[in-house]
């Protein structure tokens, strides 16, 4: 379960961050994860509330947004989000495309105190 590697990794960051800053707790943390991340959610929400004990987020409220899958055509050159997991243009139809955003997890933002 490669979720507990992605908490422990998250909860790193946090730290890094909230000492660059000189804060004491991370009060909320925000990142948003790709459908096509292959990162289980629940799963990492129930990592992320395991390990936090006794770590400078013990009280953060965590937010997890779910990125749909963008793509560019490279036939009508214009950029869509996917509604289901067809890779087809929904303007034009093509199969030409380029994911653009939808396959990573990124740290958005921390609130610190």
């Amino acid at each position: 379960m490669h979720e507990y590697s992605i908490v422990q990794s998250l909860l790193d960051q946090c730290e890094e961050h909230a000492k660059a800053n000189n804060a004491t707790k991370v009060k909320k943390i925000v990142i948003k994860i790709g459908i096509l991340s292959g990162v289980e959610v629940d799963l990492l929400e129930t990592a992320f509330d395991t390990f936090k004990e006794k770590t400078i987020c013990d009280e953060a409220l965590f937010v997890v947004n779910r990125q749909n899958i963008v793509v560019e055509c490279n036939d009508c050159n214009e950029t869509s989000t996917l509604e289901k997991h067809e890779f087809l243009c929904p303007l034009c139809n093509s199969g030409n495309l380029n994911v653009i955003d939808g396959e990573d997890m990124y740290l958005m933002s921390l609130e610190l105190e």
